[in-house]
């Protein structure tokens, strides 16, 4: 199946911006109806000696799951976010963060991920809700320049490799 590369939400965003020092720098691809990403936590994710994080895990999957958006089709904002911490999870191990939407009810998007290290083991397993939004909603919270651009990425879609609105307003499915 082709893996399609999935540009960043924002240049700055703590989770895939590239121009962030400090944030994760995920790189997502898709690859049909799921989203991944590969990444080690390092010395910026630090919780105990030598291991993640909660916070930085959370923030991990939290941020795969706007990836998640390509596959809906439309923007839409995390309601609640829940982790389930398996195993601990080593600074500088490799792993594998999968998510996709397990299901659609109105404007509840309910998302699933696993982060499954190197040699097989499911480190931990999330599942948030994410509620659709008009693109007024990133209109009124951020700066004009970005939301354009969002809105452009958003509307220039030819349905194939991401969402795309036809009105602002989420359809009900």
């Amino acid at each position: 199946m082709t893996q399609l590369p999935l540009p960043p939400h924002s240049p700055h965003c703590m989770g895939c911006g590239p121009d962030n020092p400090a944030g994760l720098q995920l790189e997502v691809f898709r690859s049909g109806d799921e989203v991944y990403t590969d990444m080690a936590f390092d010395e910026r994710h630090i919780g105990a000696p030598g291991l993640a994080h909660g916070g930085a895990v959370a923030a991990a999957c939290d941020d795969l799951f706007g990836f998640t958006l390509w596959i809906a089709r439309t923007p839409a904002v995390t309601r609640n976010l829940t982790v389930d911490y398996l195993a601990p999870v080593p600074l500088h191990r490799p792993l594998r963060i999968r998510a996709h939407v397990r299901e659609v009810d109105g404007r509840k998007l309910h998302l699933r991920a696993t982060g499954t290290a190197d040699d097989g083991t499911e480190m931990f397993t999330a599942q948030a809700v994410f509620i659709t939004v008009s693109i007024e909603h990133f209109a009124r919270h951020g700066a004009p320049g970005a939301v354009q651009h969002l809105l452009d990425r958003l509307t220039s879609s030819n349905g194939d490799d991401g969402p795309h609105r036809s009105s602002p307003h989420p359809p009900d499915r």
